[in-house]
């Protein structure tokens, strides 16, 4: 694994960024009643995954207190992943951007899973900067 010096390293973190801000821009569009339900919980948890991520990067210096963290990111991935249900069973978003954003943040969710299995390449050497 290459030399990571910051969680905004981390190429999840980035993929997860990128998709949030897929999330926010496809939400504009959504129906104003969906404000304060729909709208306000996908961006919710999707924003959660990268807060989570870089909180977890904080914790290295304990194993389990890292992984607990990331589990933490994988939920809210895949809660956004429901949310993203209820918006195509909606009609709010076409099935061809469904499938993309679904496929991406199931993409998240294993990038975030093999963190999991790999917690100890993480924690190691923590003594570095942040």
């Amino acid at each position: 694994m290459a030399f990571i010096q910051t969680f905004r390293n981390l190429q999840v973190y980035q993929l997860a960024r990128k998709n949030t801000q897929r999330i926010f821009l496809i939400t504009r569009s959504f129906p104003a009643e969906e404000k304060y339900c729909l709208v306000n919980q996908i961006r919710r948890s999707s924003r959660a995954v990268n807060a989570i991520i870089a909180e977890a990067w904080a914790r290295r210096s304990y194993p389990a207190a890292f992984a607990n963290k990331i589990s933490e990111a994988l939920g809210e991935a895949m809660e956004t992943q429901a949310w993203l249900d209820h918006a195509m069973d909606c009609k709010y978003i076409a099935q061809k951007e469904f499938n993309e954003l679904d496929s991406s943040w199931q993409h998240i969710g294993g990038m975030l899973r093999r963190m999991m299995e790999k917690t100890s390449d993480f924690c190691r050497n923590t003594n570095r900067k942040n």
